[in-house]
């Protein structure tokens, strides 16, 4: 807060022993200077993965598809080479499928003014990445691309034969008591109480981003949760309540990826310098930055930014997590 890389930054923090502790600094709104409450609801974008990923998974072990089956058997001609795409590669982000968030003014990690409460379909976002091929090199064996959980979303629907959303809300929040989790659809609103998301931009003005239609991200990075919720959904998560051991297994077993983490099927793993393993994931929507983490010893790290003018490098907050995990 001192060095203005956040306006607000909530955190809830769980100890090996079971000890819970939250609080937060900063702002819930410059304008205002009304102090950011550790109770705040925020956008979680990518954790939205994980939640996806789980929903899918849950219908493997119903026997609804299987992990290598070719993404073309349950959604024929949606994917391009859908035929040697398996399921199993859309969640590990091995597809190479080109993500469509890259291309101008289609991603909700930038600006896009009054374009923000645009309302965008499934099919539309899927259009977008496929209107022209991938450039994969021979090299690369894992990208991550946004696409990948658009197809998880579109494979729940065509799998249940109902939106992902209520799946989601049946499956996992229900179940787990997640009563602070929304999937907003295309609300542009955050629940109160929350911290005020900013963008700066590039001829140095700073905007407030709260509001906008998340669509845009739709399967692949939506919804809002508060730091509550996401330990809970850690815990039911990881701690075998909504999986079977098996498919828990494979959707934790990582693989290598160069970006600071290896990846499984919707998780994240970071190793720490002491040793320690945190699993969960992170997320990114303008205005929003989030770290949803856990450790088999039952530790947590749920975290919040806000990011300020002068946003923290990433070794930064890896250092933050050491000192609650190590």
């Amino acid at each position: 807060m001192r060095t203005k890389g956040a306006t607000a930054v909530l955190l809830r923090v769980r100890t090996a022993g079971g000890g819970e502790w939250s609080g937060a600094a900063g702002t819930s709104d410059v304008r205002t200077g009304r102090p950011a409450d550790p109770a705040g609801y925020f956008r979680i974008g990518s954790v939205t993965k994980t939640f996806a990923a789980t929903v899918l998974l849950q219908l493997v072990d119903e026997g609804r598809l299987r992990l290598d089956d070719p993404v073309a058997e349950h959604l024929p001609g949606v994917v391009p080479d859908g035929e040697r795409i398996t399921v199993r590669q859309i969640l590990q982000h091995t597809s190479l499928l080109r993500d469509y968030m890259g291309d101008p003014g289609w991603s909700t990690n930038r600006w896009r003014g009054a374009q923000r409460f645009r309302s965008y379909k499934p099919d539309r976002l899927l259009a977008q990445a496929f209107r022209t091929p991938a450039q994969n090199s021979p090299d690369v064996t894992w990208r991550y691309s946004n696409t990948n959980y658009v197809v998880v979303g579109k494979l729940i629907e065509r799998l249940t034969g109902r939106p992902y959303g209520e799946e989601v809300g049946r499956r996992v929040l229900r179940p787990l008591r997640l009563t602070q989790t929304i999937v907003p659809g295309d609300r542009p609103g955050v629940p109160r109480p929350h911290a005020h998301g900013y963008a700066l931009l590039p001829d140095g003005r700073t905007v407030d981003a709260t509001r906008m239609n998340p669509s845009l991200d739709w399967a692949a990075g939506e919804m809002i949760s508060t730091t509550r919720d996401l330990g809970r959904f850690l815990d039911g998560l990881l701690g075998g309540r909504l999986l079977s051991p098996s498919t828990l297994a494979a959707m934790r077993a990582v693989r290598p990826t160069g970006a600071g983490f290896a990846y499984g099927l919707g998780l994240q793993e970071y190793a720490l310098p002491c040793g320690k393993r945190m699993i969960g994931h992170s997320g990114q929507l303008l205005g929003y930055t989030t770290y949803a983490l856990r450790s088999d010893d039952g530790r947590q790290m749920n975290l919040s930014v806000n990011l300020g003018s002068s946003p923290p490098p990433a070794d930064k907050l890896y250092a933050f997590a050491g000192k609650v995990f190590c």
